[in-house]
């Protein structure tokens, strides 16, 4: 099988500006930004459940590529995932997760337009932070993307029901009785995990080998631990009092029809509550949309940052600067005066810090 992604390097992240975020209770949180320090729209990400910053890897290009020097990014690894630090139990929580995303953007983004893009477990994350700072909408956050989502508890369908397995139960039980045995139990997440996530992470059989891969490696390395204090979030979750208010903003709902861990329906069920939501539906797709359908998910977060773009109060220097960018033939005009912009964005912040 002809593998067009052998070779990828899924650790371009690992490259760019890092950084460590205390959250509210120390945890620290590992941080990578892509993009000027000072452009007037930022894009954070959050990844989902055992996965890491380096699961929206095709993302992080696309979007460069595209936007190039007019856009930040912020990529963070949750709290017991990835490089991140480990939380007590009881802070593995979708609305700790949720205080997290408000300590990376107090810390890197306090001020300008952000939108919002969060994948499973990470779109919970962004619907308990819309509900928790409601404030924000529209005034700060200017547009919301939702992958392979749910606003509501999973309860005896999707990853709540693919997760409940005599041998998670039986895992679950030992790291509650004899937790530092289980503390840094990445083989036994190799050895659980993987065979049980791996099945419902991709739609299609045909899926590229390297991409399948960097899943499981993102598993692999997630502590067991991790899988089993946030368990019962899902089961608690409930966030479905948030999705109405995103109505003001551009709202991408996005999911594959092959989803088991959060079946299609879930995304559906939001959308339905804002008219305005652009609701993709991913055929034959499964839980890892982002990586399996990459290029597809990358334009439509491409059509989402322009929406928000075009969103933003008029007259707008910035507004007008990226329009040109992304309809204008004569791009290096365009930089040139995205760039102008940005000089302007940073002498406005270098006064405020005087």
């Amino acid at each position: 099988m002809f593998d067009e992604f052998a070779g990828e390097n899924f650790d371009l992240l690992s490259r760019d500006r890092g950084s460590v975020v205390a959250a509210d209770d120390g945890v620290p949180l590992a941080v990578r930004e892509v993009g000027p320090e000072y452009a007037p729209l930022t894009v954070v990400f959050v990844h989902g459940f055992c996965n890491r910053m380096t699961g929206w890897h095709f993302q992080r290009v696309h979007l460069e590529e595209v936007w190039g020097p007019t856009i930040r990014m912020v990529f963070f690894d949750l709290r017991g995932h990835g490089n991140s630090g480990v939380p007590r139990r009881e802070t593995c929580t979708i609305p700790h997760l949720a205080r997290d995303i408000d300590a990376v953007i107090r810390a890197l983004v306090p001020e300008g337009p952000i939108v919002l893009v969060g994948h499973s477990m990470g779109g919970m994350a962004v619907l308990s932070y819309v509900g928790r700072y409601p404030d924000l909408i529209g005034s700060r956050v200017v547009g919301v993307g939702l992958i392979a989502t749910a606003a509501g508890a999973l309860g005896d369908v999707g990853l709540a029901r693919t997760l409940n397995t005599p041998v998670v139960a039986g895992f679950s039980t030992a790291a509650r009785a004899l937790p530092r045995v289980v503390q840094g139990g990445r083989g036994a997440s190799k050895r659980v995990l993987a065979p049980i996530l791996r099945s419902a992470s991709f739609g299609d059989r045909r899926i590229s080998p390297a991409i399948v891969w960097h899943s499981e490696q993102m598993i692999n390395d997630t502590p067991l631990k991790t899988l089993v204090d946030f368990l019962p979030s899902f089961k608690n979750h409930d966030e479905t009092a948030a999705v109405p208010l995103l109505e003001p903003v551009p709202t991408l709902v996005l999911c594959g029809d092959r989803d088991l861990l959060t079946p299609f329906r879930y995304s559906k069920a939001i959308a339905e509550q804002l008219p305005e939501a652009e609701l993709v539906r991913v055929p034959g797709a499964g839980h890892m949309v982002h990586l399996e359908r990459a290029s597809l998910v990358s334009e439509a977060l491409d059509r989402l940052v322009t929406r928000s773009v075009e969103s933003l109060p008029a007259p707008s220097a910035w507004r007008d600067a990226v329009l040109l960018v992304t309809e204008h033939p004569w791009i290096d005009t365009a930089r040139r005066r995205v760039a102008a912009w940005g000089r302007v964005v940073r002498q406005r912040v270098s006064r405020s810090h005087r």
